[in-house]
């Protein structure tokens, strides 16, 4: 699934062709996608995209009548395309900008989705309870810190908790995880309020340096121009199972959480 690193290289690769362009055509060739495409989305036709913005894993293309809510769920992706490039397969709705770019939804899963929210609508509820972004100020160690008291769930699902804090996947939660010397199964209300820091710290760490290198490559993922992102080549234990821990050598072991494989090197976390 394209976690936040892989939505954020997205909407900056859109957003340029996007942003001050109107929406001359929208065509939904298949509505159903995880929820069906809501009929009001249609107000996008005509409409000045005003800013592309990333709330969690979700993309917010927003126009003044309203906002667009789309997340890439298990294998979409969006592309920018010229108007004669063939369609594809699994292209389920496509924006005709006035730039004469083509913005396309890939997704042959189909467990994305393509949400409506007018202007005057409250706070759509997949966004309504979403905890602080990663590299926003307001999640830092005393936010953690709190989060993890008298909680006895295990610190990766706690960390994978949109409610406490957004777009920590599963990767980015086990490498967070192994830099900070955290074993990812430990009840949260025994983290420290020292651990809290530097697991804030690694967090930011790993999510912008994955970002900076273009997400990380997944079978299904590539970037807004087709390309693979970068970041697997940096992966320290996740997908790694059995392979010498770079620290020190230990096979790096794997266990489910949460329904979730989880890889941790047993001797450099504790």
């Amino acid at each position: 699934m394209p976690e936040l690193p892989e939505v954020e290289t997205t909407r900056r690769g859109i957003a340029p062709h996007l942003v001050g362009n109107c929406v001359e055509k929208l065509t939904i060739h298949n509505a159903n996608l995880r929820w069906p495409v809501p009929t009001d989305v249609t107000a996008l036709q005509g409409a000045k995209v005003k800013s592309v913005q990333r709330r969690g894993k979700y993309l917010l293309i927003n126009v003044l009548a309203g906002t667009a809510i789309v997340h890439l769920g298990m294998s979409g992706s969006l592309r920018i395309c010229k108007s004669h490039e063939p369609r594809r397969k699994h292209d389920h709705i496509e924006l005709a900008m006035s730039s004469g770019s083509v913005l396309r939804f890939h997704d042959p899963r189909r467990f994305g989705c393509f949400l409506w929210q007018a202007a005057d609508d409250p706070l759509h509820p997949l966004l309504a309870k979403l905890g602080p972004e990663p590299l926003d100020d307001a999640f830092n160690a005393d936010h953690l810190f709190r989060a993890t008291r008298n909680r006895q769930v295990a610190i990766k699902n706690l960390i994978m908790n949109s409610e406490v804090v957004v777009g920590v996947g599963n990767i980015y939660a086990s490498e967070s995880l192994f830099m900070a010397g955290i074993r990812p199964g430990r009840a949260a209300r025994r983290i420290t309020r020292k651990e809290t820091e530097v697991l804030t710290d690694k967090i930011k760490f790993v999510l912008q340096r994955s970002i900076t290198q273009g997400g990380t490559t997944l079978r299904d993922f590539v970037n807004s121009d087709g390309n693979p992102g970068y970041f697997a080549q940096s992966l320290q234990v996740y997908g790694r199972t059995g392979e010498p821990c770079h620290s020190c050598g230990e096979p790096i072991a794997q266990k489910t959480l949460g329904q979730r494989s989880t890889f941790y090197c047993r001797l450099c976390q504790r």
